[in-house]
């Protein structure tokens, strides 16, 4: 008996997983903007042929990741397009995105050049090993067309623990959501300029070269921030 409730336990999860991943595609696909109420439970569970209580379960995970929320006798509405994952610091809500890019842009360029001379200074030679291989998968997941957002997450987050400043490592969030919201904007239109500077941040970090460092970063940044201005003079 106990066999056969982990077995159906282990079912539901999977179940409300799927639904989960279902909803939020749905979400994305139709769209239903933020500050729009998606449709009830029952229309839910007619839709992707699920129990309410799988819908509501699935709702709640949505709404415990920052893009739902269940508003007592009004409805569930979106919140945000963006997972807690993917928007650790809830940006997600301010609308002008190119705005937003501009200005976490120019936060970056006030400390991630100097994260990067951190780590010139104190990477070990199994940090380059990995800051390396990272580039090299961004670099090819670009080339060959498929999204290599998170892998470029991993990358700037490895050169920030790479500082051996613990509060630094508190700071990567702040990298992650400007990297997930400059692609969100800019869609690929930087590839070989990406390629190059992360390039060159690498070489920097690996001969110890903290001015090399410093001067890559910023030129990484600064050749993302005038494509945002670009953007923004084009609307």
């Amino acid at each position: 008996m106990c066999r056969l409730l982990c077995v159906a336990g282990r079912k539901m999860k999977r179940l409300v997983v799927q639904v989960e991943e279902d909803l939020l595609r749905y979400i994305h696909e139709t769209p239903i903007l933020v500050g729009e109420k998606i449709p009830n439970e029952f229309e839910l569970a007619e839709k992707f042929s699920a129990g309410r209580s799988t819908i509501r379960e699935a709702v709640k995970i949505l709404t415990s990741k920052g893009v739902l929320e269940v508003r007592q006798g009004s409805g569930t509405f979106v919140v945000s397009h963006s997972t807690v994952e993917d928007d650790p610091l809830r940006l997600g809500r301010y609308n002008d995105k190119l705005q937003l890019a501009l200005e976490l842009f120019d936060v970056r360029l006030m400390i991630e050049p100097e994260i990067a001379a951190h780590a010139a200074l104190n990477a070990t030679d199994d940090d380059i090993a990995e800051i390396t291989r990272l580039c090299d998968e961004v670099e090819a997941l670009y080339l060959s067309g498929i999204d290599h957002t998170k892998k470029d997450v991993e990358f700037h987050t490895k050169i920030a623990q790479c500082s051996r400043n613990r509060v630094v490592e508190e700071l990567v969030p702040l990298i992650v959501s400007a990297v997930f919201t400059f692609v969100n904007v800019t869609h690929r239109l930087l590839l070989h300029e990406t390629i190059e500077t992360h390039r060159a941040i690498t070489e920097a970090i690996s001969r110890h070269d903290q001015t090399g460092a410093r001067c890559a970063m910023e030129m990484h940044l600064i050749y993302n921030r005038m494509m945002i201005i670009k953007l923004m003079e084009q609307k």
